[in-house]
């Protein structure tokens, strides 16, 4: 990232708005934000393989359902007024012959969060990944986020949640499959 130019970008909205980018309290806001946003848009220039690379194959007969991991809060930028939206991840597949560790089905998600987004983007972003790298069965995504963009300007809402799905494979086709997978989310 071009630190030098976000912190030239923040001195100049500092000064669009009204404000004096030299008052002590300032000063060194272009700096933080630039700092801040190596953090926030980390995802930017990193692949999903990398983190989907380590595999496992599991014992015979031993896994052949569904695994779901639920609740993995993420944290994310709206690309249409750069303001966060926030919420839980829930994400499951059906492994066909290999399997990731737990853990990095959440770094999937933090990674995709962590760049300017739409969250029906992130939410297709992530189950494509996993269709992509580890070819399982299937692979179904809900998020449920709130929106700053909603919540403080705009339509004042807070509270309100975005629900958004992605639906892979053999979720598609069997709805059995897809009502289990909303009855383990809501559990």
């Amino acid at each position: 990232m071009d630190q030098e130019k976000i912190k030239t970008a923040v001195k100049m909205m500092l000064e669009a708005i009204g404000e004096d980018p030299e008052r002590e309290g300032l000063t060194e806001t272009p700096d933080r934000i630039a700092r801040m946003c190596e953090e926030i848009f980390g995802g930017m220039n990193r692949e999903p393989k990398d983190i989907l690379s380590k595999r496992f194959k599991p014992q015979s007969g031993t896994h052949g359902g569904m695994v779901l991991v639920k609740d993995i809060p993420f944290y994310s930028m709206c690309e249409h007024h750069m303001l966060p939206f926030y919420g839980v991840a829930h994400v499951a597949y059906i492994p066909d012959g290999e399997v990731v560790g737990l853990s990095k089905i959440a770094r999937l998600v933090e990674l995709y969060a962590r760049r300017l987004q739409l969250q029906e983007q992130l939410t297709a972003q992530i189950a494509d990944a996993l269709m992509k790298e580890l070819s399982p069965k299937g692979v179904m995504v809900m998020l449920e986020g709130e929106h700053m963009c909603m919540s403080m300007r705009g339509i004042n809402k807070p509270g309100s949640t975005t629900v958004s799905t992605a639906v892979r494979g053999v979720f598609g086709s069997d709805e059995t499959l897809a009502e289990h997978f909303y009855t383990q989310v809501r559990k």
